[in-house]
């Protein structure tokens, strides 16, 4: 079974906390455990502008119709296809969505969960 993807906002001094924990880990004798699948954006604009709406929309529907191609995809949605194109583009770039050498794109994940902390 597929990981769910963690998404969670996270400064920078954050993520090298997170470095310097793992790579102390990795020094060590015990072995590591697995890593999670991680999203990490610094506030919650830059979230929302990668993850707007449309494009969770866009996700959604693809994980429910499975992978197919981003033509399909935008007819399916009944969007135009640039915008689809770019939406995919962008969620390719953050891993939300993974392509097959067959140009199709999919939904790798059964769950995103999202962390805000205060």
């Amino acid at each position: 079974m597929p990981k769910p993807l963690y998404v969670r906002l996270s400064t920078q001094a954050d993520a090298l906390d997170r470095f310097e924990a793992a790579w102390h880990l990795a020094s060590g004798r015990t072995p590591p455990p697995a890593p999670l699948a991680l999203l990490s954006f610094a506030d919650l604009p830059l979230l929302m502008k990668n993850l707007s709406p449309a494009r969770w929309e866009l996700i959604r529907q693809l994980k429910a119709v499975g992978p197919t191609s981003i033509f399909a995809l935008a007819k399916h949605l009944e969007r135009d296809y640039k915008n689809v194109h770019t939406d995919v583009s962008r969620l390719l770039e953050l891993k939300l969505l993974d392509k097959a050498q067959d140009g199709r794109v999919g939904v790798p994940w059964q769950a995103v969960r999202a962390e805000l902390r205060l």
